[in-house]
């Protein structure tokens, strides 16, 4: 198990990024959570199979339409924190 913490940077806050990817993360084997931070930025903070993590990030991406303009993604290993992946399962962190 991997562990992402993504950090997206561009047109990322008011636009449902933070709805866009849990709806997203609903075709993926996954557990975390995104937060909207105080730079303007948005961090996902992801764990599940590297392969299931790499595709929803680039998903987000995607689904995003450009709204994205750079996303840097810091690997680690997986805690547990989150419990189970499961498909679907990022949450919103206000």
């Amino acid at each position: 198990m991997t562990r992402f913490t993504v950090h997206f940077a561009g047109e990322v806050q008011g636009v449902g990024f933070r709805y866009t990817t849990c709806h997203v993360a609903k075709q993926f084997a996954v557990a975390g959570y995104v937060q909207n931070l105080n730079d303007g930025r948005v961090k996902l903070v992801v764990e599940g199979d590297k392969k299931e993590l790499n595709a929803l990030v680039k998903a987000v991406i995607v689904a995003m339409n450009g709204n994205v303009c750079e996303h840097v993604i810091d690997e680690a290993d997986a805690t547990g924190e989150f419990g189970q992946v499961r498909v679907g399962g990022v949450e919103v962190r206000y």
